[in-house]
């Protein structure tokens, strides 16, 4: 004769809160996990900050902030914290996936350094690791790069390399990466200082919060917003602006380019040279809520084929050009309750 016995052993669980676990008041997942039996299943982004005389990392200029953010890139993501201060930026802040980059509102304030440009005094191929210039003050290792050289009458046809220097010998640039186009003398080729404050390429799922960009627009070479703006992102999906303000910069305030979901709220574009807001070509499901755009060439810039974007309680007045500029196949874009 055969006996079957089953026999369930119950443990303690208890009920998690309401949208799936206790609150910050009740102690979070921590209270759950040592009151109960439960399994310590939910990560915690790190969280790191930055200050100029204070913080984990210290200092006051681009190299310490990117080094917070590699640090917490390491990790999978995290939050920066960027203390009180006026930050001079030699370089763009390269920013990663999973990272938010949050200031301390108006008093954390990223200012890009003032420009240089010079000829380049040799023609230089599309294979090559450097340049060579007419005037190589201005330049340092580690510094933001930028080549250019004419490809047609407008301001936008241009062959652009945005790089790091990473070491100067004499008249010689050394650069990160390939140039990958050819800057010829005759296509009136320059390297510049220009640079975006904040700027990404192929990079998903960012936060910026409560922070100031200042371009320092009197001291700095105009760009076109297709090369560089106070914020420039290209092929990058899913990111958050809030509270953020794009200043002064000598282009664009905020340019995204085939850039898919990108939201701002509470932000601001204040006297750039250009747009203050431009989602570029391919745009999709862009939207901006109570977002402020004034002083600038023209408010917020649809450019072509920018679907399926929501623009509500905006004010888009007292640029120099116009409020709103809508082109070629943008479709079905809703504007409503703001003034312009």
């Amino acid at each position: 004769m055969m006996l079957l016995v089953s026999v369930i052993a119950l443990y303690s669980c208890g009920a998690p809160a309401p949208g799936g676990g206790l609150s910050p008041a009740e102690g979070g997942w921590a209270t759950s996990v040592t009151a109960t039996n439960r399994p310590m299943r939910s990560q915690q982004s790190p969280v790191l900050t930055v200050g100029q005389t204070e913080g984990d990392l210290t200092g006051k200029d681009d190299k310490v902030i990117q080094a917070g953010v590699e640090y917490l890139n390491r990790l999978g993501g995290g939050t920066l914290r960027i203390l009180p201060g006026t930050y001079t930026l030699q370089n763009a802040i390269h920013l990663r996936p999973h990272i938010t980059l949050q200031g301390s509102g108006e008093t954390t304030i990223l200012r890009k350094a003032g420009s240089v440009v010079t000829p380049l005094a040799r023609d230089s191929d599309w294979f090559e690791y450097g340049v060579q210039v007419k005037d190589a003050r201005g330049f340092t290792p580690g510094g933001g790069i930028m080549l250019r050289s004419k490809s047609g009458p407008g301001d936008w046809q241009y062959d652009v390399l945005r790089a790091t220097v990473t070491a100067v010998q004499g008249d010689i640039l050394f650069i990160d990466r390939l140039t990958q186009k050819d800057f010829w003398t005759e296509k009136e080729a320059t390297a510049a200082t220009i640079f975006p404050i904040l700027t990404a390429e192929n990079v998903d799922d960012v936060a910026v919060k409560d922070i100031v960009l200042d371009g320092n627009r009197d001291k700095n070479e105009h760009i076109n917003g297709n090369f560089a703006g106070a914020v420039f992102i290209q092929h990058c999906n899913r990111w958050r602006f809030e509270n953020v303000a794009a200043r002064d910069f000598n282009g664009d305030g905020f340019s995204f380019q085939v850039c898919d979901d990108i939201q701002f709220r509470n932000c601001q574009a204040l006297n750039n040279a250009d747009l203050g807001f431009h989602p570029g070509s391919g745009a999709q499901r862009p939207s901006f809520h109570g977002c402020t755009a004034k002083g600038n060439s023209l408010g917020l810039f649809f450019c072509w084929s920018v679907c399926d974007g929501l623009v509500e309680n905006c004010t888009l007045s007292e640029n120099k050009r116009f409020g709103v500029s809508i082109g070629h196949r943008d479709t079905d874009n809703v504007i409503k309750n703001c003034a312009i």
